[in-house]
C-alpha cells in the first residue's frame, strides 16, 4: 500500500480471523454473534478498535437517492420557491364552525339534539379562512426601524471602580445580619409569663383603707354642740393646740371638771 493513502476501516471481526493465539481467540462452540458484541470483543494489540456493526460492501454509496434533478446549484441561486399557503375557495369545502353554531342555538332557546339538528340545517356555518391574516401585510409606519433594541451601554467607570463588587459585597454583609438576628431568635428560650411580667409590670394600685360599703357617705347623727359657732371653736382649737414647754405630757384625765390646767394656747 502506498504511503499517505488511507487505510480501509476497521470491518467487523470474523471466526476466520479470531484464530489460535489472538486476543479474541474462542473455544468450544463460537458464533458470528460473539463476534458483533462490543462488550465481549477484546482490543486487539497495536490496531485500532473494530466495528461491532455490519456494514456493506467497498462499492456502497452512502447517503439519499435523489431521482429527479432539480437544477442543482444554478437553479437555487437563480430562483427563490416559497411554499404559498393553501386557501380554501369553496365555502363549501370548508369545515363547520360547530363552537358558533351551538352558541346561536342555546342563545335561541333550544336544548334538545332535534332542535340543535334543525338549527344546524337552517344555519349553516362555516369556519372562517385559517389565512386571512396572511393575505395583507401588516402596516406600519414609515420610520419603524427591524430588529431588536441594544442594550445599554455598560457604564465603565462603575467597572474600574469596582462599583458591583462593592454593592454585592453590601448585600452579603446585610443577609449575614439578618441571618444571624434570626439565629439568635431562634436559640433564645420563648418568653413565659414571669418574662412578659418582669418586661411588662402591671401599673402600680392605689393604696387606700378598706372601709365597709354601708357606711360610706353617711352622716352624724348626734351633735352635742349648742350651735354650730361652738363647734367651728372647739374645731379650731384642737387642730391648733401647741405645746408651752417641753416636757412629759399631761396626766391629768381629759374628761377633768377643771379645764383652765391644759397646757396648750390658743394660736393666733
Amino acid at each position: 500500500m502506498a504511503s499517505g493513502a488511507p487505510a480501509a476501516p476497521r470491518r467487523p471481526l470474523s471466526l476466520a480471523e479470531a484464530g489460535p493465539g489472538s486476543e479474541n481467540e474462542r473455544l468450544g462452540v463460537a458464533r458470528d454473534s460473539m463476534l458483533r458484541n462490543p462488550l465481549i470483543l477484546k482490543a486487539e494489540l497495536g490496531k485500532p478498535r473494530r466495528n461491532c456493526y455490519t456494514l456493506p460492501g467497498f462499492d456502497f454509496a452512502y447517503g439519499m437517492c435523489i431521482q429527479r434533478r432539480d437544477g442543482g446549484v444554478p437553479e437555487a441561486i437563480g430562483h427563490w420557491d416559497t411554499v404559498k399557503p393553501r386557501t380554501i375557495t369553496s365555502v363549501q369545502d370548508k369545515p363547520r364552525d360547530f363552537i358558533t353554531m351551538n352558541r346561536a342555538a342555546t342563545k335561541a332557546g333550544y336544548t334538545t339534539a332535534r332542535e340543535f339538528n334543525l338549527f344546524y340545517k337552517t344555519k349553516n356555518i362555516r369556519r372562517k379562512d385559517e389565512y386571512d391574516h396572511f393575505k395583507s401585510p401588516p402596516k406600519l409606519p414609515e420610520d419603524f426601524t427591524y430588529g431588536m433594541r441594544p442594550r445599554p451601554s455598560t457604564p465603565l467607570y462603575d467597572l474600574l471602580q469596582h462599583k458591583y463588587k462593592e454593592l454585592w459585597m453590601e448585600q452579603q454583609r446585610a443577609l449575614t445580619a439578618a441571618l444571624r438576628i434570626q439565629k439568635k431568635k431562634k436559640e433564645r428560650a420563648p418568653d413565659t409569663r414571669t418574662t412578659w411580667l418582669r418586661k411588662h409590670p402591671p401599673p402600680a394600685k392605689e393604696e387606700s383603707f378598706w372601709h365597709l360599703p354601708h357606711f360610706e357617705k353617711v352622716g352624724p347623727h348626734l351633735s352635742t354642740f349648742p350651735d354650730r359657732g361652738a363647734r367651728k371653736k372647739a374645731f379650731s382649737a384642737s387642730h391648733g393646740e401647741v405645746p408651752a414647754r417641753p416636757g412629759p405630757p399631761s396626766l391629768e384625765h381629759p374628761h377633768s371638771k377643771d379645764h383652765s390646767t391644759v397646757l396648750s394656747t390658743t394660736a393666733l
